[in-house]
């Protein structure tokens, strides 16, 4: 047994070196690939991770002048304050999961049957001119979308107005109202998103093997066949990944264009956590406040992507971890 154990030690100290000696030897064959990851990791821990350490002002009473460390310690407190003693709570959480979800039903499946659609036209020239047109308004900034969104809804000489004038309809104040806010939310985000989103699932779609394609037409599959039941199944991993990502973000709906877009006569259904965070918390300077909408948002989310992810795996089998 002693003579084991001696073995074992001494062995030892050969087998960290074979290790270390391993290890660096991959570290220079993936140098250039590492040199490439770099700024993504510069951009995340500086950007993502560094600014976690502000969580902790969600749990104390932050004054700017005495910094983080100094401000008294508070617990729970605006949590309490936001979740049960805040009345605007139920209807920022409505209009924040409506919107959201309205969202995912109908921006989630748009780039699915765009890029199905386009997978089975023949002219490549029209193909390429309909993906260009398509994803070309992703570039664009939500200042300028939200400026065109509302010069062509204006009730004096807007585009959409001038359309149903012909038809003898009245102008529609279409910013006015509150009713038709979500409406205008996710039809603008759905044309702003389905190009980009179109080329993920076209990429997808050339992993699918053609054999399947030639097989069916041997069988006498029609087009409307084929896309059923082999390019739509053969997406199906990706479509899973993409949507256990976007149930993730359902809380996170974004700031700029609402902020852009809304105004007080159509607070009641577009007034959400991030626009009522920066009107409540940052213009008034309760910036603990502030954090602990941003950290309950956080944990709401993180919940929502690790059940869909669950789900998904006892489902589909497919999931992201």
């Amino acid at each position: 047994m002693a003579g084991t154990t001696a073995t074992s030690a001494e062995s030892r100290p050969g087998t960290v070196r074979t290790k270390r000696s391993l290890a660096w030897r991959k570290f220079k064959e993936g140098k250039y690939l590492l040199l490439l990851f770099l700024p993504a990791f510069l951009f995340y821990a500086i950007f993502e991770y560094g600014p976690m350490f502000g969580i902790l002002i969600a749990f104390k009473d932050y004054n700017v002048f005495q910094g983080v460390w100094a401000s008294d310690w508070v617990g729970l407190k605006y949590f309490k304050i936001f979740i049960f003693e805040n009345p605007d709570f139920t209807v920022l959480l409505k209009n924040t999961v409506l919107i959201g979800l309205y969202s995912l039903i109908w921006g989630f499946p748009a780039p699915i049957i765009l890029a199905l659609l386009l997978n089975e036209l023949r002219s490549v020239v029209f193909k390429r001119f309909v993906q260009t047109v398509s994803y070309l308004p992703h570039f664009v900034s939500n200042v300028v979308i939200a400026s065109m969104v509302l010069l062509f809804l204006s009730p004096d000489n807007g585009l959409l107005n001038q359309i149903i004038g012909y038809f003898g309809v009245e102008p529609i104040y279409f910013m006015a109202k509150s009713e038709l806010f979500r409406t205008v939310y996710v039809a603008s985000g759905i044309w702003q998103g389905v190009g980009w989103g179109t080329i993920i699932y076209l990429a997808a779609l050339t992993a699918v093997d053609p054999s399947l394609y030639e097989a069916a037409e041997i069988d006498g599959a029609s087009r409307w066949r084929k896309m059923w039941h082999i390019s739509l199944p053969g997406i199906v991993p990706v479509i899973v990944v993409l949507l256990i990502l976007n149930i993730g973000g359902l809380l996170g709906t974004g700031f700029e264009k609402v902020y852009l877009l809304y105004n007080p006569m159509t607070y009641s259904t577009a007034d959400i956590f991030s626009t009522y965070t920066y009107r409540v918390g940052l213009m008034q300077g309760n910036f603990s406040y502030a954090t602990a909408i941003g950290v309950f948002n956080g944990l709401v989310g993180f919940f929502m992507i690790v059940g869909a992810n669950y789900l998904a795996r006892k489902t589909r089998e497919t999931s992201l971890w």
